[in-house]
């Protein structure tokens, strides 16, 4: 039988959808900034 897709890696999944990660990047930004705006509890990751 094959693999199931998603093989969870706590590191990588920080390092791609984290927060600092975010910040980096003006869409990232943006993100957070509507993520604010709608009064998320949880911003990124």
């Amino acid at each position: 039988m094959s693999k199931r897709t998603y093989q969870p890696s706590k590191i990588r999944r920080k390092r791609t959808h984290g927060f600092l990660v975010r910040s980096r990047t003006k869409g990232g930004q943006a993100m957070i900034r509507r993520r604010r705006q709608k009064g998320r509890k949880r911003l990124a990751l």
